[in-house]
């Protein structure tokens, strides 16, 4: 897929204009990651912004006792680094490839100088403003979820409706990221398929009974 297709499908980007698409997809160049390649370290210099074509990339931070705490898992057509355009100049966490991936990569000086455009500047702002609703949203229901409620919330957000698919991510990670512990997923996952909801075996989850769209109401 064309820088500008994927642009024009992502959550984030889609918002934007045609000639503010063409514009942004003449700045962007491809790069590969191999399983486990760190694209950016907390700490580092903020260089790029940076949309997921393909794969899978963990954002993580440490705390304080020196763990590593996963923030989120990035999804094809996701962006992620934003903040580096406004409010930091420097990446507040790190990102490190899951999978084999391939990310669309988006120059921070370049960028800066298309934000200089009113227009473009208009419909970016736009479109990050939304993204911060959305997220927003997301954190206001999944701090009212219990864990079971959060873990079908993280399977249909990485799996959607789909009867069978693949995590890229261990079970400990996954915990992490929806901020549970190791244990308490275990009991999860025996829990729901006790009740015929979901199974999963390795690294593949199978829906037992399909959620619906864009739903966890089981």
């Amino acid at each position: 897929m064309r820088a500008h297709a994927l642009l024009a499908e992502s959550q984030f980007f889609k918002e934007l204009s045609k000639d503010s698409l063409r514009t942004l997809s003449g700045i962007c160049s491809r790069q590969e990651l191999r399983k486990g390649e760190i694209l950016f370290r907390e700490g580092e210099a903020g260089r790029a912004v940076y949309l997921l074509r393909r794969g899978a990339i963990r954002l993580s931070k440490t705390a304080e006792d020196g763990t590593e705490v996963v923030i989120k898992i990035i999804k094809p057509g996701e962006t992620f680094a934003e903040v580096v355009l406004f409010e930091q100049e420097r990446y507040p966490a790190s990102a490190t490839a899951l999978t084999y991936s391939e990310v669309f990569v988006f120059p921070r000086a370049e960028l800066h100088r298309l934000l200089d455009r009113e227009v473009f500047r208009n419909d970016f702002i736009r479109a990050l403003l939304k993204k911060l609703r959305y997220l927003a949203d997301q954190l206001f229901q999944r701090s009212g979820q219990n864990a079971e409620r959060r873990l079908l919330s993280f399977l249909v957000e990485q799996g959607g409706e789909c009867p069978t698919f693949r995590l890229p991510m261990s079970k400990k990670e996954i915990a992490a990221a929806i901020g549970i512990t190791p244990e308490t997923l275990s009991r999860c996952l025996r829990r729901l398929r006790r009740r015929k909801i979901v199974v999963w075996s390795g690294k593949t989850v199978t829906w037992l009974k399909p959620p619906a769209a864009n739903s966890v109401d089981f």
